[in-house]
């Protein structure tokens, strides 16, 4: 958006500068111009202000630049400019496109970019617009097709269109006939149909970026003629069928973004071709069949995004070759065999994320060379590694996620002195007590110990994660007070819990009374103490915590009555209070909160009308309760 922006700048200025003399505005064009101001209903920063009849347009109306003759060749009101050359200002304007705006028959650039309120169709009497190289009409709320009378075009360079709601088919014919355009933004919109195959007579083309579309059908194989393109992204749409063979003659090509659509089959060994490419972005289709060996062969690529595949067979060595990778995202595909020594050779990698697949063997100790590496994820992998390497000790990590791999005994005690700050040793077989060290792990943001077999209290010493804000300690066998967690210190606003699950333990005793007014619990949206024998009533203070979203306390024995003080919190989603003992009645404010979407209190020994509330629950939510009557359990009984 950036080199967009500065684009339009520097055109602006070549125009003024080359149209230093010219004669009074044409009035065909001064015209047209006030046309489309009085199709304009709202202009908050006064683009238009100056746009008068009494003034001539080439001289005083600001944004718009004329020839020698007069004749409009300029018009640009953006709602985002440079003021100054200091910084961006940022505006709006709302109306529609005048059809009288095709009148400006030197026209050479249109901007009506980011103004974001520029409603109905493009006329189609900008196709009159002959001269035309450069339109910007993208962020705005454009409706209808792209006008056929665009195959008129044909000195059109820049095309941008993007986020819109424009929709039908893209004509081949009139993409077959922009043979001038460079570059193509139709992204954000809800185009539809084939991809035009026509697009391959457009040898001009340097940037095509069409995510975020409904577009069907296959990639065209004529794809590959365009010789000069740079920037490709297709993402986020409907296309299916297979990445045709052609695609490898774009050497020129340093962006390829394919993700998020329907494309099945091989990734095709032409790929070698793309000798230019940074990035590419495969992720989320139904690619399936092995990696060719041939993706050994692109000497720049730096970004390597597979995940979410049918990806299969062993990981090519070859890819070893690739020493300007600096991110491998390859998790929840099929991937079997080892993971390969030669990864070892990639030295400048920072991501390695290679979960969810069906790798096995030992994690290679080459991995240890990668001093630059911050992220390694090898989670749900059969490794059977029994224990976590001593080698990770020499690394740099920042986040390391080794979820259910295998995992077996204590917690490796050289953890205390790494600067790792997101750790998931999830679901695997840890055990014994959470050592007391672990409050010297004051990098921690992120800890999940879930689904092990820890059975201690949590330490004193975890008071001191100070930038902790996201603990999963559920499903394990953990015993004594919560107000450890509770009482942890925190380095205002960092360490500020965001979420904790400590469900399914042995923790015991009341709730700390005052945890709604703990600074460390002021920004939490989610707080899970399910499944653990609990006792006392719910604290008032919970009605506090402005931000929380959701909270269960199923099955944790609390008695005492649903506090009227939850009813404060605004932003719940999920209350859950099922499997207590809890007595009295529903409070009218807690079922009425406006954002509540799941509620439970089942088997508890509540009493009373349940309260009239617009949110529709189910019968099950109230079930167990003896006492409670009223929709949707049945009616309560008159008493004479």
């Amino acid at each position: 958006m950036a080199n967009i922006s500065i684009l339009r700048i520097s055109l602006t200025i070549f125009l003024f500068l080359s149209l230093l003399v010219s004669e009074a505005c044409h009035a065909v064009d001064r015209e047209a111009l006030l046309h489309f101001k009085r199709n304009i209903v709202s202009d908050p920063s006064s683009l238009l202000h100056s746009w008068s009849f009494s003034l001539d347009c080439c001289d005083s109306w600001q944004g718009v630049e004329c020839d020698t003759s007069g004749r409009v060749v300029n018009v640009s009101r953006p709602g985002l400019f440079s003021e100054n050359d200091d910084f961006l200002v940022e505006t709006s304007m709302s109306g529609t496109l005048s059809p009288y705006l095709g009148n400006l028959s030197f026209l050479q650039v249109l901007d009506l970019s980011n103004l974001k309120d520029l409603t109905g169709p493009i006329p189609r009497e900008l196709g009159k617009l002959s001269q035309l190289s450069y339109l910007f009409l993208d962020s705005n709320k454009l409706k209808g097709p792209i006008p056929f009378t665009f195959k008129s075009l044909h000195h059109l360079k820049r095309l941008y269109l993007s986020e819109n709601s424009l929709s039908g088919d893209v004509s081949s014919y009139v993409f077959g006939s922009l043979r001038s355009l460079s570059e193509l933004g139709l992204s954000g919109n809800r185009f539809s149909g084939s991809v035009p195959s026509s697009i391959g007579k457009l040898t001009f083309l340097t940037k095509i970026d069409l995510h975020g579309n409904n577009f069907s059908g296959s990639i065209p194989s004529s794809i590959g003629k365009l010789k000069s393109l740079k920037y490709l992204d297709l993402s986020e749409n409907q296309i299916s069928g297979t990445i045709p063979e052609s695609i490898g003659t774009l050497s020129e090509l340093v962006l390829l973004y394919l993700n998020q659509n329907q494309i099945s089959g091989i990734i095709p060994s032409s790929i070698s071709g793309l000798t230019s490419l940074y990035y590419c972005r495969l992720s989320e289709n139904k690619l399936k069949g092995t990696l060719p060996k041939s993706i050994g062969n692109l000497p720049n690529i730096q970004r390597l995004i597979l995940e979410n595949n049918r990806l299969s067979g062993k990981l090519p060595s070859t890819i070893s070759k690739l020493s300007t990778l600096t991110d491998i995202f390859f998790s929840n595909n099929l991937f079997s065999g080892k993971i390969p020594s030669s990864f070892g050779n990639l030295v400048n990698l920072q991501t390695l994320d290679l979960s969810r697949n069906r790798l096995s063997g030992k994690i290679p100790p080459q991995i240890a060379k990668l001093q630059s590496l911050q992220s390694l994820d090898l989670s749900f992998n059969p490794l059977g590694l029994i224990s976590i390497p001593n080698f990770f000790e020499e690394m740099k990590l920042f986040r390391l996620k080794l979820a259910k791999t295998g995992i077996e005994g204590h917690l490796p005690k050289w953890l205390t002195s790494s600067s790792i700050s997101i750790l998931d040793l999830s679901s695997n077989g840890l055990n014994g007590k959470l050592p007391h060290w672990i409050g010297n792990m004051t990098s921690l943001s992120f800890l999940n110990l879930s689904n092990n077999g820890f059975h201690s209290s949590i330490p004193a010493e975890f008071k001191k994660l100070s930038l902790l804000m996201d603990l999963d300690l559920h499903s394990n066998m953990l015993t004594g007070h919560l107000n450890v967690i509770f009482s942890k210190e925190s380095q205002n606003p960092l360490g500020q819990f965001n979420s904790i699950d400590v469900s399914n333990n042995m923790f015991s005793g009341p709730i700390y009374k005052n945890i709604g007014e703990r600074p460390v619990m002021a920004s939490i949206k989610s707080l899970i103490l399910s499944q653990n024998p609990l006792s006392g009533s719910i604290p008032e203070s919970l009605g506090k915590l402005s931000e929380l979203q959701v909270l269960k306390l199923v099955g944790n024995g609390l008695s005492g009555k649903i506090p009227v003080e939850l009813g404060n919190g605004e932003k719940l989603t999920t209350l859950l209070l099922s499997r207590n003992k809890l007595r009295g009645t529903i409070p009218k404010q807690v079922l009425n909160l406006k954002n509540l979407r799941e509620f439970n209190v089942t088997g508890n020994l509540l009493s009373g009308m349940i309260p009239p509330h617009k949110t529709k629950f189910p019968v099950s939510a109230f079930l167990g309760n003896h006492g409670l009557c009223g929709a949707p359990l049945p009616p309560c009984k008159k008493h004479p």
